[in-house]
C-alpha cells in the first residue's frame, strides 16, 4: 500500500513536492475509498489535473523512474550514467541532486525509502522502517560510506558483500537484492506490483498482458473483463508461433457475431486480427486489461498517465470505479493517473483529498496541491480565515471556471491576422 512519494529537482519540478495518500482529516465524503492496513490508512485512488505542460507527466514518470533505477542499477555496469534530468530553469539547480523518496507498507510495517543521484552517483540512499513503535534506520549511505543498523534482516556477512560490492553509481538496496538480503528481497517483492502505465504508448503493456494470458487463472479474468466493456467482441484467442529456439510471435484475435438479411444474429462468428481491425481504443483497452488485472488481484498499486487517452470517458470511469469498489478491489489495490477528463470530476466518486491540481509557479517549477487543501480567501481582508470547498459543489464547473487553478491561460490569438475571404468556399 503506497502511502506517499516525495519529489525535488527532476525536470519540470523544483522545490519538493509531496503526493500524500493520507487520507485528509475531517474529511467524511466516500469513506469506503480509505483503505486500512492495520493502523495504516490510505486513500484507493488519486486523480491528477493540470494543463498541459505543468508537469503531471513528470510527477509520475518519476516514479516509474525509481522503479526501474532499484531494478536495473545493480546490474548496470561501473561506467553507466544514471538518468539525471534536473531543473534547468535556476541558476545553480543543474548542480544539485535529484532526490526521490517513497513510503508504503509492507508486512505492516511502514517503510519510507529514499536518494539523492546526480548524472555520475548516488549521493545519498536511506531506509526506514516503522512498526508498532519508533520509525527506526536500517541503512543510510551518505556519498560512499553507508551504515547499517542491526535491525536490517539479513546475513551481517551478506550485508557487508553488499556493501563492498555496491558501486558508486549503484544503490545499495538493489545491490542487496541481487546477494539475496532478506529484507532488501521482500521489498522488491511489493515493488513488483508498483506498476507505471504512459497512457499514450501501451505497446509493453500488451505484452505484459499477452504473458499474463498463459496463466489460465489470468487467461479467463482478461477475457471477461475486455468482451464486458461492450465493445463487440465476443470473444478472444491468442496465438503464438515460435521461429526460432529464443523468438516467439504473438497474433491477438477478436470475435464477433455474424448476423443474416433480418438483422438477426447467427451462430457464426467472424474472427479478425485486434491489431488491423480494431480501432485504437480498444487495442489500449486490451493493452491495459493485463496490469489493471494484475494489480487488482495482488493488491499492487497502478500508475497511469494519460489514462483518458483513445478511450470514452465511460471507459475510463469504468477502469477507475473498479479501483474505487470494494466488491472488485478486494485487495486493496490503487490506482494513480493523470487527466485532462473533467466529467470525472462530476461523475467519479472520488474525495476532495483524492483530486489533485498541477500548476507551475512564478519561476515555472511544478507544484502540486490537493483540493482539500484549497481555500477560499477573503478578498478584501486574506487574514480572514477562508473556506474550504464543499464535497457537494460542482468541481468540474469550478475548474473550468478556473477557480482551482491548474489551467491553461491563453493569449489573444488575433496576432495570427488571418485574412478573411470574398467568397464562400
Amino acid at each position: 500500500m503506497l502511502i506517499e512519494f516525495k519529489i525535488s529537482n527532476y525536470r519540470s519540478i523544483g522545490e519538493e513536492q509531496i503526493l500524500s495518500l493520507v487520507p485528509a482529516a475531517k474529511q467524511r465524503d466516500f469513506p469506503s475509498n480509505i483503505l486500512e492496513k492495520g493502523k495504516n490508512q490510505a486513500l484507493n485512488a488519486v486523480a491528477l489535473y493540470g494543463a498541459n505542460g505543468s508537469g503531471k507527466s513528470n510527477l509520475l514518470r518519476a516514479m516509474g523512474l525509481l522503479d526501474k533505477l532499484l531494478h536495473h542499477s545493480a546490474r548496470a555496469s561501473s561506467t553507466t550514467k544514471l538518468p539525471y534530468d534536473p531543473f534547468l530553469l535556476k541558476k545553480g539547480w543543474n548542480e544539485k541532486p535529484t532526490s526521490f523518496e517513497i513510503t508504503f507498507i509492507l508486512n505492516d510495517f511502514r517503510y519510507r525509502y529514499g536518494l539523492e543521484f546526480n548524472q555520475m552517483a548516488i549521493v545519498a540512499e536511506w531506509l526506514f522502517r516503522k512498526g508498532q513503535g519508533r520509525e527506526v534506520s536500517l541503512f543510510q549511505r551518505k556519498d560512499d560510506v553507508i551504515d547499517t543498523s542491526s535491525g536490517f534482516q539479513g546475513s551481517t556477512k551478506v550485508i557487508e558483500a553488499a556493501i563492498e560490492a555496491t558501486r558508486d553509481n549503484a544503490l545499495f538496496l538493489s545491490t542487496c537484492d541481487m546477494l539475496n538480503v532478506d529484507e532488501a528481497k521482500q521489498i522488491f517483492q511489493w515493488f513488483r506490483y508498483f506498476n507505471m502505465v504512459d497512457g499514450l504508448q501501451t505497446d509493453d503493456e500488451e505484452i505484459q498482458t499477452v504473458e499474463l494470458w498463459q496463466n489460465s487463472e489470468y487467461q479467463s479474468k482478461i477475457k471477461d473483463y475486455f468482451c464486458n466493456l461492450n465493445l463487440s467482441i465476443v470473444d478472444l484467442e491468442i496465438t503464438t508461433k515460435t521461429f526460432d529456439a529464443e523468438k516467439e510471435m504473438f497474433t491477438i484475435w477478436t470475435r464477433h457475431n455474424m448476423y443474416d438479411d433480418n438483422d438477426n444474429k447467427t451462430k457464426e462468428l467472424l474472427t479478425w486480427k485486434l491489431e488491423e481491425r480494431e480501432s485504437a481504443g480498444t487495442k489500449k483497452a486490451f493493452h491495459l486489461s493485463g496490469p489493471i488485472l494484475w494489480a487488482l488481484v495482488n493488491g499492487g498499486t497502478l500508475i497511469i498517465d494519460e489514462i483518458e487517452a483513445k478511450v470514452h470517458p465511460l471507459m475510463t470511469l469504468n477502469t477507475i470505479n473498479l479501483f474505487l469498489d470494494n466488491k472488485t478491489n478486494p485487495n486493496k489495490a490503487q490506482i494513480i493517473f493523470a487527466t485532462h477528463d473533467t466529467n470525472l470530476l462530476s461523475y467519479c466518486n472520488l474525495r476532495r483529498d483524492q483530486i489533485y491540481f498541477s500548476e507551475k509557479n512564478n519561476w515555472e517549477s511544478t507544484e502540486i496541491y490537493s483540493l482539500s487543501d484549497f481555500v477560499y480567501v477573503v478578498k478584501n481582508d486574506p487574514a480572514i480565515k477562508g473556506e474550504k470547498e464543499r464535497p457537494d459543489t460542482d468541481k468540474e464547473k469550478r475548474y473550468f471556471e478556473g477557480r482551482y487553478g491548474a489551467v491553461p491561460a491563453f493569449k489573444n490569438f488575433r496576432f495570427l491576422n488571418i485574412p478573411e475571404h470574398g467568397e464562400e468556399r
